[in-house]
């Protein structure tokens, strides 16, 4: 039986980049800054920028516009790169050798589109040398709050981020970008308070006041008529539910709507 990897371990330590990795991710970076697609770092190098802490990682995540991503695409496979749509829900990726470069234009659950506000709102930083755009943390944990399956929990990195600049987030900002599914952050902050019980200061009794009255009027009051929502949260682990038990599939009712499908650039378009 082949042996799974193991997780990453969190360190200070910046990894060992690999020759071919370095340079994937640097003319990638190049490619696309060139070509004038506007992008932010994520992933990764944007939760070190933010936090301190490395881990790993297998690839270099950009986050983008929907209606970039074609452009994006076109230029990366003139620079020699196998450009691609792996899901046209959220992401397309471009390798080079066994180096991945992921374009991320949303969640995979269709919850949260990337706009030009996440890329405007992205702050300079140097990336293997390259000056180009870091995510901010406040997109970060927006996306990383719906990463809650069963192989994969980016709770860690939702908690890091909160003890690292909980008194310099633009909580505002937070609030629209969950605002439909503010539970979630209500979640990530008692998971916050569970790990950091010294520190919960570091988020503003506000904050702390208008998620715990949310939540006791859900309590008290509950919708009858609110849908199920375990297919957002893992589509696979509450199929059952979905499949057997009659629940509506939030999930593929979001993929049906969604306003942003990515499309594959064909080599004749890329080449036009």
């Amino acid at each position: 039986m082949a042996r799974r990897p193991l997780p990453p371990v969190t360190s200070s330590i910046e990894p060992k980049w690999a020759k071919e990795a370095r340079a994937c991710y640097r003319d990638v970076l190049q490619a696309l800054q060139q070509a004038g697609v506007p992008c932010a770092v994520g992933g990764a190098f944007a939760i070190h920028k933010h936090t301190g802490i490395w881990r790993t990682t297998k690839d270099l995540d950009l986050l983008l516009a929907p209606a970039t991503v074609p452009s994006a695409l076109a230029q990366l496979q003139k620079a020699g790169f196998h450009a691609f749509v792996v899901d046209p829900i959220w992401l397309a990726k471009a390798h080079r050798g066994k180096y991945y470069v992921d374009l991320i234009t949303g969640m995979g659950n269709a919850s949260l589109i990337v706009d030009d506000s996440w890329i405007d709102r992205a702050e300079t930083d140097n990336i293997l040398g390259i000056p180009c755009k870091v995510l901010q943390a406040e997109e970060l944990i927006a996306s990383k709050v719906f990463v809650a399956f069963r192989e994969r929990f980016d709770g860690s990195d939702v908690v890091h981020l909160i003890k690292a600049r909980g008194v310099h987030l633009d909580w505002g900002r937070l609030f629209e970008l969950l605002d439909a599914h503010w539970e979630l952050l209500l979640w990530s902050l008692v998971f916050f308070a569970y790990v950091y019980p010294a520190h919960t200061d570091l988020v503003p009794e506000r904050v702390w006041n208008e998620l715990a009255q949310r939540f006791a009027e859900l309590v008290h009051h509950p919708n009858k008529d609110a849908p199920f929502r375990g297919s957002l949260a893992d589509p696979k682990m509450f199929a059952i539910d979905v499949n057997e038990w009659g629940e509506r599939d939030l999930f593929r009712d979001a993929c049906d709507r969604h306003p942003c499908l990515l499309r594959e650039v064909l080599p004749e378009e890329s080449a036009a």
